[in-house]
């Protein structure tokens, strides 16, 4: 398929050959953070920038090939109007998201106000301007692309679509079938790639194997970290995240001898992070005891399930004999 792609807009053997394994080595590196059904359309999309950025390249040295030796290389032409199209479209860009989103990101973006001063001017929750500035870069990203290149989605799929890709929204993607509509839509195709290809994947859910007691620092470390990308949380609260899965790790340490932990962060419709903690042990005969102060008195901080379902926002646990037990627990930002 990529090869056909290539061919169709490049006469060069040769040449066509280089595309074809630049564009296949490029997909190959984005496959970890494509969704399946998305990877075809993403290869076309690729391609076609591939070949696109070829010609340009081609032509740029072909108009430079009268400078053998030049350090002193003059800023061509046409920069300071690429400066100010750039600082236009910047503009244009901010000037359609609306007036809560735009304030909201320039108090963030530019004063370096943090989302606990922004909640408590706007009367909300940290955890909630989080997901209003994540929404709002992901729609002047589309909006600043679309003011680039001086153009309008040609159908109304077309902007659900791209923005679904920019916030990385999988879900979304998958309900706005993105993949079929870039297939359709040479537009969207032609926008999306700097969409998909603007940041390295960010780490929602980490899994920590759980065998022995350096598991627990490893998973104590772990959920503490991925709390912290979020940005909102307090440094008290990532210990009591923290804290909250140490206990539920040397659970399965004592109890169970093995398991695993699972560190998620979650976007939609609120943001935190939600811990999962498994074992196939021996199980809980007695969900109602576990759960009073005072169960668990093995050689650990003392808290227990009792302690980490206090220091959590929602607590939840399954057990069943000689099957195992399952927690899972869950911190907001902003609700405490």
């Amino acid at each position: 398929m990529v090869r056909r792609i290539v061919a169709a807009r490049v006469d060069d053997a040769a040449m066509a050959d280089d595309l074809v394994q630049e564009t296949l080595v490029r997909v190959l590196a984005a496959a970890g953070r494509v969704d399946a059904g998305m990877l075809e359309p993403y290869a076309i999309a690729t391609a076609r920038n591939v070949v696109a950025t070829a010609w340009r390249d081609r032509d740029r040295q072909r108009r430079n090939q009268h400078r053998v030796v030049d350090l002193d290389t003059p800023d061509p032409p046409d920069t300071e109007l690429l400066a100010s199209e750039e600082r236009a479209a910047v503009a244009e860009a901010l000037a359609r998201l609306g007036d809560r989103d735009r304030e909201a990101l320039l108090a963030h973006e530019v004063s370096g106000r943090d989302t606990r001063s922004l909640a408590a001017e706007l009367g909300s929750t940290p955890g909630a301007v989080a997901a209003q500035l994540h929404r709002a870069r992901a729609r002047l990203r589309v909006e600043y692309l679309l003011a680039r290149d001086h153009t309008e989605p040609p159908t109304d799929r077309c902007r659900p679509v791209l923005l679904a890709l920019s916030s990385g929204d999988r879900r979304r993607q998958r309900e706005v079938e993105a993949g079929r509509h870039l297939l359709e839509c040479d537009a969207c195709a032609g926008l999306s790639q700097p969409l998909l290809d603007r940041a390295p994947p960010r780490e929602d859910a980490v899994r920590i194997p759980v065998d022995g007691d350096g598991d627990v620092v490893a998973a104590r470390q772990a959920a503490r970290e991925l709390a912290a990308r979020l940005g909102c949380f307090s440094r008290t609260d990532l210990t009591l995240i923290a804290t909250a899965v140490s206990e539920v790790t040397r659970n399965i340490v004592k109890f169970a001898g093995s398991g695993e932990v699972v560190v998620e962060v979650l976007e939609e419709p609120r943001t935190g992070v939600r811990v999962t903690a498994r074992d196939t042990g021996p199980g809980i005969p007695d969900v109602e005891r576990a759960l009073q102060d005072g169960y668990s008195t093995y050689a650990g901080l003392g808290l227990g399930l009792p302690g980490a379902r206090r220091l959590m926002d929602e607590f939840a646990i399954a057990s069943e004999v000689g099957r195992g037990t399952t927690v899972t627990m869950t911190r907001w930002c902003g609700e405490r």
